[in-house]
C-alpha cells in the first residue's frame, strides 16, 4: 500500500484489530444490536479493520429453548438487519455471533458484515454436549449443512465452515472464522485454515468462568497462534448472560505467534474494546522459512484446496495511523531485568557448552587467547576460565596474551592485566609493535619511518600479528585459539580477513551481538562469578569506548578511535541486523521500525545498562543513513568474510551467520535492489 502515508502502519505491513465485549440482554436482540454497533464505532474511530464480538452476542448465549421460539428469531432477523444497515457507516468489518436458521435447522454462527454486505457465515463445527454445555439440544453442527449458501438480512452469502476471507487492499491480511469449541478440539478448523493461508485467526466464544479457566484459555489462544504462526483473536461472553447456573467473565484476548498483544479486563461490568496492532509480515517471513509448515501443507492440500475464498476490501484509513505496538530498541537484550538474567544464563552455558565440548572432542586441555581490555576479548576470557572450571581443569590451562601496539591505550592495557589477574588465568605480554614496524618496513610502507600514514594497511598489520601470534603460541603449546569476534562485527565485516581477529581455531562470540555482550558481562559482575576484584574490572571495562585502538593519537589514556564513527552505532545497526536477518524485510519497514523504536528517547523501556544520559534518539535521516551503510557492508561488501568463518555455536533465535548454519549467501552479490528500495520508499526526514 505504497499510497498510503510512510507515517501509516497499514503500509509497512501491520493491521489494527479489535476485539470487543459489550454488556448483553438474554434474549434483547434490539439492545444487543445497539451495544454492537456503538462498540464497532469505537473500534472503526481507532483505525481497526476488524472487529469481533462474542458467540451469539445479538441474542446471548444463554438463551436456551428461547432459540426455538419464533419471536426470538424473528428479532435476532431484524437485528441483523440494523447492523448490515449500520455498517454502510462503520469503517471496520464486523464479526458478530447470532443464531441462523436454514434448511430447518438452527446453526450457531459467526457472520462477516462490512459497509452494508454480509461477506459469508460460519457455522459451528463442534457442539459441546457435556458437563454444563448441551448445544446439540438446540444447534446443528456445520457437517449437517446441505447447502453452502444462506441468505441473511436480504443478503445471499456463503455459508460453511471452510470461508478464508481476503483482503484485496492489504497483504497477507486472511482471515477465518471458527466459535468457541472448535478452538478446544484436537485438530481446530483454525489448523487447516492456516494452512490454507489464513493469517488471522477468529473464534467468537461464550466460554462460561470457573476457577483456572481463563489461565487456560490464554495458554490456548497463545499456542494456537505459535503453532499455526499466526494472529488469533478470542472474545467471550460477559456481563448480562444469564447467571442462573454459570458465570461469564468477558474475556478477551489477541494474540500473535505465541505473544500475548492484548488482553481486556475480566468481569468488567460495562462494555470494551480492545485493539492491538498485528505484524502480517512477520507471520508471513515465519511461515516462508518453516519447510515443515509447507510440508504440513502438502499433506492436506486436498482438504486445503476446497476451501472458498471470499475477497474482502478492508475499509483502510487513508490518513495515517501510528502504530501503538512496542518495539523493542534492543531486540536482543530483553528489556525486563529478570528475563534477561536467564538470557544471559542461558547465552553464558551454551558459550561454555560449545568449547568445553571442543575441547574434549580434540583432547586439548589449554586454550590461548588475545586479551585487549575491550568488551569481546573480554567475554571470550570469562567463557573460557568457566570452561576450565567446568572441565575440571586449572584456569591456569587459560594461556591469555595482551599484546600492545602503536596505539593501545593505558586503559585497556592495565583493564587487561587486571582482568587476567583477577580470573587467575595465565597472563602474558607481547608487544608488537617490532615485528608490526618489521613488516611496514619489508612491505616498503611509510609508516615504518615515522611518517604518519595511517591506513588500511597500518591498521591491519597490527590486527594479523596479534592473530600470527596467537596460532603460532597455539603450535607451542598444543593449544586452541579461542576467537572473540562478535555477531554485529561479523555482519559489518568490522574485522581482519584471513590471519586477522576474524580467523580462531574455535569462536564463541560469533552469535552474539555486541548490544549483548554488555550485558553478559554485567550479569557475571551480578551474579558474583568471579569476586570483588573481577567485578571491578569488568565494570570499567563496560564503561571503555568501544575502539579498534590501531591508529595512535597524542592522548594514549583512553581508546582514540571510535568503531562506531565509522560502521554506525552498534546499538542501531544491531537493530537493523536482526529486522534483516531473522525476517529478511524490505529496508523501507526495517526504516519504519527503526523509527518507531528510536525516535524519542523518553518514552519507551530501556534496559538499565543504558545510563539516562547516554539514551540516544535518531531521526529518519540518520536511520536511513545507517541503514544504508549496514546494507552495503552486509549484502555486498563482507560476505566473503562470513563464508569461511571457523566454528562457534549459535545461541539465539535472532540467528547467526555462519556459512553452515543460519546464512548461505554468495561473496559477490550485489546490494543495489536494497540500496534502491531504501532510497524510493525512505524520506530523508
Amino acid at each position: 500500500m505504497a499510497d498510503l502515508p510512510f507515517e501509516s502502519l497499514y503500509r509497512h505491513g501491520f493491521a489494527r484489530v479489535a476485539v470487543a465485549v459489550p454488556r448483553v440482554r438474554v434474549a434483547d436482540p434490539a439492545y444487543n444490536v445497539e451495544q454492537t454497533v456503538e462498540l464497532a464505532a469505537q473500534a472503526a474511530a481507532a483505525g481497526a479493520v476488524l472487529t469481533v464480538f462474542p458467540e451469539l452476542g445479538l441474542s446471548a448465549y444463554t438463551a436456551d429453548d428461547l432459540f426455538h421460539q419464533d419471536a426470538l428469531d424473528a428479532a435476532v432477523e431484524a437485528a441483523l438487519a440494523r447492523l448490515v444497515a449500520a455498517s454502510t457507516d462503520i469503517d471496520t468489518v464486523l464479526v458478530v455471533g447470532a443464531p441462523v436458521r436454514a434448511q430447518h435447522r438452527l446453526f450457531n454462527c459467526a457472520i462477516a458484515i462490512c459497509r452494508g454486505l454480509v461477506l459469508g457465515v460460519a457455522p459451528k463445527s463442534y457442539l459441546p454436549n457435556y458437563r454444563e454445555f448441551y448445544e446439540k439440544r438446540q444447534f446443528a453442527a456445520a457437517r449437517e449443512a446441505l447447502e453452502d449458501h444462506v441468505t441473511i438480512a436480504g443478503h445471499r452469502a456463503p455459508f460453511g465452515s471452510d470461508l478464508l476471507f481476503r483482503a484485496s487492499n492489504l497483504d497477507d491480511f486472511v482471515f477465518h472464522l471458527e466459535i468457541c469449541e472448535d478452538g478446544w478440539v484436537p485438530l481446530p478448523p483454525s489448523g487447516f485454515a492456516a494452512l490454507a493461508g489464513a493469517t488471522v485467526l477468529v473464534n467468537l466464544s461464550a466460554s462460561n468462568i470457573v476457577i483456572g479457566k481463563a489461565d487456560y484459555r490464554r495458554s490456548l489462544c497463545t499456542s494456537h497462534s505459535a503453532r499455526y504462526l499466526a494472529a488469533y483473536l478470542y472474545s467471550a461472553a460477559g456481563t448480562g448472560e444469564s447467571t442462573t447456573d454459570l458465570a461469564w467473565d468477558g474475556q478477551a484476548l489477541i494474540c500473535e505467534n505465541g505473544d500475548l498483544l492484548a488482553e481486556g479486563e475480566r468481569f468488567r461490568d460495562d462494555p470494551q474494546v480492545i485493539t492491538a496492532d498485528l505484524d502480517l509480515r512477520r507471520l508471513v517471513a515465519d511461515r516462508l522459512r518453516t519447510t515443515s509448515f509447507a510440508d504440513n501443507v502438502h499433506d492436506h492440500r486436498d482438504r486445503l484446496a476446497a476451501m472458498r475464498h471470499i475477497d474482502v476490501r478492508l475499509p483502510v484509513p487513508e490518513e495515517p495511523v501510528a502504530l501503538e505496538r512496542e518495539i523493542e530498541r534492543f531486540p536482543y537484550v530483553p528489556a525486563d531485568p529478570a528475563v534477561r538474567n536467564e538470557r544471559c544464563a542461558e547465552v553464558h552455558h551454551i558459550q561454555v557448552e560449545g568449547l568445553s565440548t571442543r575441547l574434549r572432542a580434540t583432547g586439548t586441555q589449554h586454550v590461548v587467547i588475545g586479551v585487549s581490555g575491550g568488551l569481546d576479548s573480554t567475554q571470550a576470557l570469562i567463557v573460557a576460565a568457566k570452561t576450565m572450571d567446568r572441565l575440571g581443569l586449572p584456569r591456569s590451562n587459560v594461556l591469555a596474551y595482551t599484546m600492545p601496539g602503536f596505539a593501545t591505550s593505558t586503559r585497556t592495557r592495565t583493564d587487561a592485566h587486571r582482568l587476567m589477574a583477577a580470573l587467575g588465568v595465565t597472563a602474558r605480554e607481547i608487544d608488537i609493535s617490532a615485528s608490526a614496524t618489521q613488516m611496514l618496513r619489508d612491505l616498503g610502507h611509510p609508516a615504518a619511518d615515522g611518517a604518519p600514514v595511517y591506513d588500511i594497511t597500518y591498521e591491519n598489520v597490527q590486527a594479523g600479528e596479534r592473530t600470527s601470534h596467537l596460532f603460532r603460541l597455539a603450535n607451542m603449546h598444543r593449544a586452541l585459539v579461542v576467537g572473540t569476534g562478535d555477531l554485529s562485527e561479523l555482519a559489518l565485516g568490522w574485522c581482519t580477513f584471513g590471519v586477522g581477529d576474524h580467523m580462531a581455531h574455535y569462536s564463541v562470540n560469533a552469535s552474539v551481538p555486541k548490544t549483548l555482550i554488555k550485558y553478559l558481562i554485567a550479569w557475571a559482575v551480578d551474579t558474583e562469578q568471579f569476586g570483588p576484584e573481577a567485578n571491578e574490572v569488568l565494570s570499567s571495562i563496560l564503561r571503555t569506548e568501544i575502539s579498534p585502538e590501531l591508529i595512535p593519537h597524542e592522548d594514549s589514556s583512553a581508546p582514540a578511535q571510535s568503531s562506531e564513527a565509522t560502521v554506525g552505532p552498534y546499538e542501531l545497526q544491531d537493530f537493523h541486523l536482526y529486522y534483516l536477518l531473522r525476517f529478511g524485510y524490505r529496508p523501507s519497514r526495517v526504516a519504519y521500525l527503526a523509527r518507531h523504536a528510536w525516535s524519542d528517547a523518553a518514552t519507551g523501556r530501556w534496559p538499565d545498562l543504558v545510563p539516562a544520559d547516554q539514551r540516544n534518539a535518531y531521526d529518519l535521516a540518520t536511520i536511513k543513513h545507517w541503514l544504508g551503510e549496514f546494507l552495503l557492508r552486509f549484502v555486498q561488501t563482507s560476505q566473503f568474510k562470513r563464508s569461511t568463518l571457523p566454528n562457534a555455536p549459535k545461541v539465539g533465535s535472532g540467528g547467526s551467520l555462519s556459512p553452515r548454519g543460519d546464512w548461505r549467501a554468495p561473496s559477490d552479490a550485489s546490494a543495489a535492489a536494497w540500496l534502491e528500495e531504501l532510497a524510493a520508499n525512505v524520506p530523508d526526514a
